[in-house]
């Protein structure tokens, strides 16, 4: 990779070595919340460079190749949706990219673009076969793990929640004429709470798996919301695309300062996430965590799930970019993974879990 990833990779490997030290109580918190923060700002500390245009070449670790998932002959377009779908497990080399392109607002003047990256395993949480649900997790050179975002597809899915406004989450109901043969791709947060919601269609044309969601509405990225007080959300069309080194997350952006109810546009940007499939990294840290924290987070789900299939308003209890919640709920999967006995974190977590949501619902079953 570039020098300037070089080093910020290895400060993010010096400050997950301070994980390696068994601190007790607040001690391990402090440090958790020093180094998820430092972690997300190194990913993004290079953002006026371009090495990520070099880092396939000198990063020293080969793409491993494999044939794009199109279809097979008589293969049903389910079977062949859930193929390219399944496709995107895996170990990766990531990078992110973002660029603002049509300034729409008189006076906006564009930002410079954001480069980042990382290496990130995906593996299965969940599958139902009409519900597939994969986890995202960053793992760094020293063995360090973060759990990232988490992915979850539906077929032909009704109704589910979307994202309104700040921190605030609605049931969106679906045109029955809309819903036959899509998929719906629900977003989470490191926290399991929700993101953002789209439905579209796969497309195999051409031997070639596309799936390219409806416009919809999503909260400020991570990347932005500690640096920009400018606009307030995104209106966002996604495609994600198989290809035989991994898989592509392109993103069309709208910026909006909604004011009083009344949305202004400022500029849109093209975000464009290359999954590149490789050999050669460790990622056996992050397998690791998974297999040791998966049933507590599955608990996590399972008590999300109930939050959202509610008809009506989630309301999250914390400012955009507070991160206590996700601490405490991180926390928390420590603790069982030390102690894996369910019974002893359930009531700390529905505690954590009232505390920052609003809910109908206190108890889980």
């Amino acid at each position: 990779m570039g020098r300037c990833f070089f080093k910020e990779y290895q400060l993010i490997n010096l400050i997950f070595n301070l994980y390696k030290i068994k601190f007790l109580g607040a001690i391990i918190k402090t440090i958790r919340h020093i180094s998820l923060f430092l972690f997300v700002l190194l990913l993004t500390a290079c953002a006026n460079k371009t090495y990520l245009a070099k880092s396939e070449k000198s990063a020293g670790f080969p793409s491993l190749e494999r044939p794009v998932a199109s279809c097979k002959e008589n293969e049903s377009a389910f079977d062949c949706d859930r193929r390219a779908i399944l496709s995107m497990l895996g170990e990766y080399q990531v990078s992110f990219n973002f660029h603002e392109t049509t300034v729409l607002k008189s006076g906006y003047e564009k930002k410079d673009p954001k480069h980042s990256g990382g290496f990130e395993i995906v593996v299965l949480a969940e599958d139902t076969n009409s519900k597939i649900s994969m986890q995202h997790i960053l793992v760094g050179g020293s063995g360090m793990i973060i759990k990232h975002w988490r992915q979850e597809w539906v077929y032909e899915l009704p109704s589910h929640w979307v994202y309104v406004d700040v921190q605030r989450f609605d049931t969106h109901h679906r045109k029955p004429a809309s819903v036959p043969g899509t998929w719906t791709q629900l977003v989470y947060g490191v926290n399991d709470g929700p993101r953002y919601a789209g439905s579209g269609r796969w497309n195999h044309r051409y031997g070639v798996s596309t799936w390219t969601s409806e416009r919809t509405w999503r909260p400020l990225p991570r990347r932005e919301y500690s640096k920009r007080k400018d606009y307030h959300l995104l209106n966002v069309e996604n495609r994600h695309t198989i290809t035989p080194q991994g898989w592509t997350h392109e993103q069309d952006n709208t910026k909006v300062m909604r004011k009083n109810g009344e949305d202004t546009i400022l500029v849109r940007e093209f975000g464009f996430n290359d999954y590149r499939r490789i050999t050669g990294f460790n990622f056996s840290p992050g397998l690791d965590y998974w297999e040791a924290t998966s049933p507590f987070w599955g608990l996590v789900r399972k008590r999300w799930d109930m939050e959202l299939n509610k008809e009506g308003e989630t309301k999250l209890l914390f400012a955009t970019g507070d991160e206590k919640f996700s601490d405490e709920v991180l926390s928390l999967a420590d603790a069982y993974q030390a102690n894996p006995i369910m019974n002893k974190h359930l009531p700390a977590f529905e505690e954590v879990f009232d505390k920052f949501v609003s809910s109908d619902t206190s108890m889980m079953h």
